[in-house]
């Protein structure tokens, strides 16, 4: 015969009420996963608070799949009292899924649409917010050296990953990548060699120095970080998806008040300013691209907003 579940007691006046202490397997998992939340921001300052809980879970999942245990809350222990197993867990939840020209479309958008744009700036700051292992900045680097910009720019790449940061400053990729990226180039609109942008050795592909001299790498963390200069353009993409409707909200505000009047913003395919707090504060310039430009501040309190495709 099975025994009952705990039964637990609490007292109101002078009367004390059962009540019952069972729980349901997914109730005691989502209590686990706020207590692990909760753990990482006190000792670490990290919140995952406001990431999208079911990949938040995934990827916690994924970590525990690899150690000799079985319930989430068996991690905190581990994590407060072992700094190094709190950035091995740390590297589970940063997304460094990415690769040069990834989505040719939208780089073909960034040279047709931006380009003109930038050029007519006498200096132009960007910044590359999540730029994970760093292929899409070098991609930037590119496009803006074959048009004769990059001298005239700087760049910020940053990531709150610092592994993934210290293998986009180095700037070195498998040879064996570089036919897929080369063809991503080409439909990119590239102008000449893909291979004319790095140096190959030993199965690696090292990109030359030319390429990041005016780039600046550097940790950031967009949930608990502020505003990030005076920007001409903020690229971060397919990045929003891992965050909830409330830490969206948050960043597209930072994003806004890093950009200078009339920035751009350059967002994932599956990301939009649409349902955010600014979203009357931009116009858009390719909607299938997502490629948005801030609105002077006159235009944003009218509520007119403009939309180019």
């Amino acid at each position: 015969m099975s025994s009952p579940g705990p039964v637990l007691f609490e007292q109101t006046g002078g009367e004390i009420i059962q009540r019952s202490g069972s729980m349901e397997k997914n109730d005691i998992t989502r209590l686990e996963l706020d207590l692990l939340i909760k753990a990482i921001d006190e000792r670490y300052d990290y919140d995952f608070s406001h990431y999208a809980r079911s990949s938040f879970r995934r990827r916690v999942e994924k970590k525990i799949s690899t150690l000799d245990i079985e319930h989430i809350s068996q991690l905190i222990p581990l994590l407060l009292h072992d700094r190094e197993f709190f950035n091995d867990l740390l590297k589970n939840f940063s997304i460094t899924v990415t690769e040069m020209f990834r989505d040719p479309e939208f780089f073909k958008d960034i040279r047709t649409i931006l380009i003109p744009k930038l050029k007519t700036y006498p200096f132009i700051r960007i910044w590359h917010a999540g730029c994970a292992t760093g292929e899409e900045v070098y991609s930037m680097a590119i496009m803006l050296k074959e048009a004769d910009l990059l001298d005239h720019c700087q760049i910020y790449a940053t990531d709150y990953n610092c592994d993934a940061i210290k293998i986009a400053e180095r700037g070195i990729y498998p040879l064996e990548l570089m036919a897929g990226y080369s063809n991503n180039y080409h439909k990119a609109g590239g102008i000449g060699e893909f291979s004319d942008h790095y140096r190959s050795q030993y199965q690696s592909a090292k990109f030359h120095d030319s390429l990041k001299k005016n780039i600046t790498f550097a940790n950031h963390n967009l949930v608990s970080d502020g505003v990030f200069g005076e920007m001409h353009v903020i690229i971060c993409r397919n990045v929003m998806i891992y965050f909830d409707p409330t830490l969206q909200n948050h960043v597209y505000t930072l994003f806004r008040d890093s950009l200078v009047h009339r920035g751009f913003l350059c967002l994932g395919s599956k990301d939009s300013v649409d349902y955010s707090s600014v979203a009357e504060q931009f116009e858009t310039l390719s909607g299938k691209n997502r490629i948005f430009q801030k609105l002077p501040v006159s235009l944003a309190d009218s509520g007119l907003k403009i939309s180019y495709g």
